[in-house]
């Protein structure tokens, strides 16, 4: 009892051993009676009078408030715990003994067995956990420590396997459950009585799936616990370890549960298959269940009217598509006891790659020659003369033909302007051609807002059978969605489904410790695109520094949302002599990232840094009587020769704000953001801290302070909490905000390796160095070493005359610690996600796609989906008919769009009408003189109000990328965390050239700088 009250590694292992020397009570099961089951596991009766349950002693005086909410949080494990092994007592007393034990027989022993199958066990390892938590209560005012506790009692081999065997088995134990109820009426009887019986009403199926959830309500406790457990308390380190102990075995859980779920899915409809030919593509072993969801089939009619609507189930694979009906579930009194899954009969299925997602604006997939038809009417879906597909409310295709009819017109005219025999100024073509983008901006944004109405609608293009004449014939069928989260999953499902069976992700990773047999799940990440950074012209530049700059863009369209990559830009900065450095900027909002400007620099860039405009707070801290200047959030570009730029960010104008040189005139190694402070690493080992200018958002150069950590260089900068880690040679510096103090710590025994990366995640540092192929872990507060692993790739993966790995970039991104090395192979590890401590205990996968050489940067990108998708607007709730709420929403987001240009409210639209405008500012510098009717000697002075200004055009805010605009600054941080997010989620890397592991026929130039792209599922 020594070892489970201190809480020690393997406490549970000597509390059993301890018990089995000295306590009666504990024996050997007896296999007799459980015959089918494991006997390897201790039969644990515990005795109330000998081990009472935990109870806490009256509370003490003299408590402060968080040791008072860490009682009532101790109170809630215990009375949860208390409840939890009651239920599980319940199941066996009230359900298998009478079951084992009635005569005659109610059920057959072989299917007693598998429907308690290891609830005992179970019930055996929270027994243990009870008697040591009674000990650890009993002391709870002088010791306040239990995170050691749950480390010590569900670390273990055992509790993983009991719950994973009782994971697997609960979809068959229900499907026993099921089959019984319809076959064994005195089985139904019995269920019934119990439930009756009482108090709570809970049926068999409700106190069965508590085991499941029991580590997802321990994890919200200990999370509520280590909220209130002040940093440098004994408890904390154990917490987060605690933490991370249930985090790994509760995400071990959910995967085989979900696992068994598809099996027994995909089983259900391979049992309702009619057709051999789809049958045995079901039973084969390749076929993974990526998601499968009841939605409502609905039929349109010509106007958009609902003609008929009727459930259906739709199953994606991984490389099909497949809609089923849904048959009579069952009697009600048999769903009322336990879930009865329903029965399926296939409508059709068809390959994942001919499916595709049809939009508001997309043009059609189908080829001119093959017909169109919507499934389950005979009449055609409204198609305008482009062949584009609507099923928006009326008013807004309306609204859409109109400006396609238009633009049809302006176009003509931009042709007539172009005869015209004098030279104008406001009339002539290029004015005409900016009439003409503004109008198909206008088509977009309307668009857009048909888009909006269709928020729960799935449309797809699915392949029919070809006609009598053999010419392919296409059908759409539209689903409605639960909710717009539901559509985007299935869109974003899809659109990675079919990436999936590309080439290079058949496979793209593999599992290198057990012999490359597991498969990897389709969460991994998928190999979307790969690109050359630079022309081949600049193939002699290295890359140098990479960052990702999020810039939400208002009209990206609903599907495009979902499939592109996470919004904003990719700033890839490069260095070639002591005198070049370049800059090339790519644009994200797309599945694959294109080029969208270039600059260059007068020296090598060495690194960049994101910096986020100041929030309300800090202004109010540092605001003087003027006013400050809004600049938003900016870039900052670190050189070789000691220069920073400061570059504002709001679209690809990339226009320099700023520029100032650190005084020692040494290169900027590293640059990071903390609070108000820049933190700079240079090369001669020091840290210059530059403060914001008052009333202004920009960095002040006369405030620069110096921090002195060594001699070498500093390498990296880690911002944790207000503190900032620098790095130099083989110790890690503290540098706290305000005061410059700074705490150093050696991280590595070699004085002659360098920290070359760190990053955090949850309340741990993982670190690589300058040689060997180890990474480090350390904890946050105690700046404790807590694990260390090795980076290992098979012989066959390396090239001629490498022997040794050395890690290049290191990346942690959705649960995946990303590892880069010089021989450009990529490795990923698990790590969790929580508070915890981010420890490495599950397998690593070895990516298949490889750089030819050092992977140079490994960067994350990220970003919300716009809450405008996950709300349902009022034509699509009130249905598909005309309504005042429809025409309410169109003028509405009119208005939004195309407000007036000096803001002030729009009181006569209809009369004031729309300012035609795109890219053209002003028609002042055109050649030409003039069009007015105006006096010549007053159109000087009236040429400014007849031209177009920047105020007139303020309402695009358009940046240089054509494909986006923005409308405005998006919500706050602070008020996105209230809402529900939908995260879009990327990783790219850098390096020289392409190539795929162990099949070196598939390779790019070596020399070519390239970008690798993986795309990882949207998570909710």
């Amino acid at each position: 009892m020594k070892a489970a009250r201190n809480g020690t590694k393997d406490g549970l292992e000597k509390t059993k051993i301890a018990m089995m020397r000295k306590v009666s009570f504990l024996s050997k099961k007896d296999c007799t009676d459980d015959t089918e089951e494991d006997s390897g596991y201790l039969d644990v009766t515990v005795s109330e009078l000998k081990h009472p349950p935990p109870q806490l002693s009256p509370m003490p005086e003299g408590l402060s408030s968080q040791q008072v909410v860490r009682r009532h949080i101790l109170g809630s494990i215990i009375q949860s715990e208390r409840s939890y092994l009651d239920s599980l007592k319940r199941i066996l007393l009230e359900y298998k003994k009478p079951l084992m034990e009635a005569e005659p027989r109610i059920l057959s022993l072989k299917k007693i067995q598998p429907v308690f199958y290891r609830l005992k066990e179970i019930l055996q390892c929270h027994s243990m956990f009870q008697i040591a938590l009674a000990s650890r209560v009993a002391e709870w005012d002088n010791t306040e420590k239990i995170g050691d506790l749950f480390v010590a009692s569900f670390s273990k081999s055992m509790v993983l396997d009991v719950y994973s065997d009782y994971v697997n088995n609960f979809t068959n134990a229900m499907a026993l459950i099921k089959k019984a109820c319809l076959s064994k009426p005195a089985f139904l009887e019995f269920l019934k009585k119990k439930q009756a019986a009482s108090t709570d009403r809970i049926t068999l199926y409700g106190l069965m799936v508590k085991p499941i959830q029991r580590f997802p309500q321990f994890i919200l406790l200990l999370q509520d616990m280590l909220k209130n457990t002040p940093v440098g308390h004994q408890d904390r380190l154990p917490l987060q370890l605690a933490l991370t102990e249930l985090e790994t075995l509760a995400e071990k859980l959910n995967e085989q549960k979900r696992l068994a779920e598809q099996l027994a899915e995909i089983q259900q409809l391979t049992r309702s298959v009619s057709d051999r030919n789809l049958s045995k593509q079901l039973n084969s072993d390749q076929k993974q269940l990526i998601l499968s969801e009841t939605l409502i089939e609905t039929v349109y009619g010509e106007k958009g009217q609902v003609l008929k609507s009727k459930e259906r189930k739709v199953f994606l694979l991984n490389d099909m598509l497949v809609c089923a009906n849904i048959n009579v579930k069952g009697p009600p009194d048999i769903s009322s006891l336990v879930p009865i899954g329903p029965k399926y009969a296939v409508k059709w299925s068809a390959p994942l790659l001919q499916v595709q997602v049809v939009e508001v604006g997309q043009e059609t997939p189908q080829r001119k020659d093959s017909k169109y038809q919507q499934s389950g009417s005979k009449r055609l879906s409204s198609t305008n003369s482009q062949g584009k597909l609507f099923l928006g409310p009326p008013r807004l295709y309306q609204d859409l033909q109109e400006l396609q009819h238009d633009l049809s017109v302006v176009e003509e005219v931009t042709l007539l302007v172009g005869t015209l025999q004098g030279s104008y100024q406001n009339l002539n073509t290029t004015v005409g051609q900016d009439w003409c983008m503004a109008l198909q901006r206008l088509i977009r944004i309307k668009e857009d807002e048909i888009q909006c109405a269709n928020k729960c609608r799935l449309r797809l293009m699915v392949p029919g059978k070809p006609d009598k004449s053999g010419r392919p014939v296409s059908f759409t069928v539209v689903f409605s969605t639960p909710s717009p989260i539901s559509k985007i999953s299935w869109v974003n499902r899809l659109h990675l489904a079919k990436i999936a069976l590309r080439a290079e992700n058949l496979p793209g990773w593999v599992c290198v410790e057990d012999d490359e047999k597991t498969k990897p799940p389709f969460w991994c990440p998928l190999l979307a695109c790969r690109l050359p950074v630079f022309t081949p012209k600049m193939q002699d530049l290295k890359l140098q520094a990479v960052l990702y700059n999020p810039v939400h863009c208002s009209l990206l369209g609903f599907s495009a949302a979902s499939t592109s990559l996470p919004q904003g830009y990719l700033w890839v900065a490069s260095g070639g002599d002591d005198s070049h450095g370049q800059v090339e900027i790519f644009s994200l909002n797309r599945p694959t990232p294109r080029s969208v400007k270039s600059f260059s620099l007068g020296s090598p860039v060495l690194c960049l840094e994101y910096i986020t405009e100041p929030s309300t707070d800090e202004e109010l801290e540092t605001q003087t009587s003027e006013v400050p200047s809004k600049i938003g959030n900016t870039i900052c570009v670190g050189l070789l020769d000691g220069n920073i730029l400061v570059y504002g960010s709001v679209d690809t104008a990339a226009q320099c704000l700023l520029t100032f040189c650190n005084p020692e005139g040494c290169p900027v190694l590293c640059l990071k953001q903390s609070a108000n402070f820049l933190f700079a690493g240079l090369s001669n080992g020091k840290v210059a801290v530059y403060n914001r200018k008052s009333g202004e958002g920009l960095w002040d150069p006369d405030s620069c302070r110096h921090v002195v950590i060594g001699c070498a260089p500093i390498l990296k900068l880690l911002q944790i909490d207000e503190c900032v880690w620098a790095s130099c040679a083989n110790q890690v510096s503290v540098i706290e905000g305000s005061s410059l103090r700074t705490q150093s710590f050696e991280v590595h025994p070699d004085p002659m390796v360098s920290v070359t990366h760190m990053v955090r995640a949850g309340g741990g540092v993982w670190m690589a160095f300058s040689e060997g192929s180890s990474l480090r872990l350390f904890h946050t507060e105690t700046l404790e070493h807590l694990q260390e692993i090795n980076i290992s790739t098979p012989s066959a993966y390396l090239s001629p005359g490498q022997k040794t790995v050395c890690v290049t970039s290191l990346l942690i991104c959705q649960g995946l610690l990303w590892v880069g090395t010089a021989q450009g192979i990529i490795v990923t590890l698990p790590v969790p996600r929580l508070e915890g401590i981010p420890k490495i205990t599950g397998k690593g996968m070895t990516s298949l796609n490889a750089h030819n050489g050092p992977v140079e940067f490994l960067v994350a990108t990220s970003s919300i989906l716009s809450q405008d998708f996950l709300k349902r607007d009022s034509a699509m709730e009130g249905g598909d008919s005309s309504s005042g709420a429809e025409d309410k929403e169109a003028t509405d987001s009119s208005q939004e769009s195309l407000q007036q240009a000096d803001g002030s409210p729009q009181v006569e639209a209809k009369a004031k009408g729309v300012l035609l405008q795109y890219h053209l500012r002003s028609t002042s510098q055109l050649p030409g003189k003039l069009l007015t009717a105006r006096p010549e000697e007053s159109s000087v002075s009236t040429q400014d109000s007849l031209a177009h200004t920047l105020e007139d055009g303020s309402i695009y805010e358009l940046s240089d990328d054509p494909e986006v605009w923005v409308k405005g600054p998006g919500p706050s941080s602070k008020e996105a965390a209230r809402r529900e997010k939908v995260t879009s989620a990327a990783v790219i890397s850098g390096g020289k050239g392409f190539r795929r592991l162990a099949n070196s026929s598939n390779s790019s130039d070596s020399s070519e700088n390239m970008l690798m792209v993986w795309q990882l599922p949207i998570t909710v």
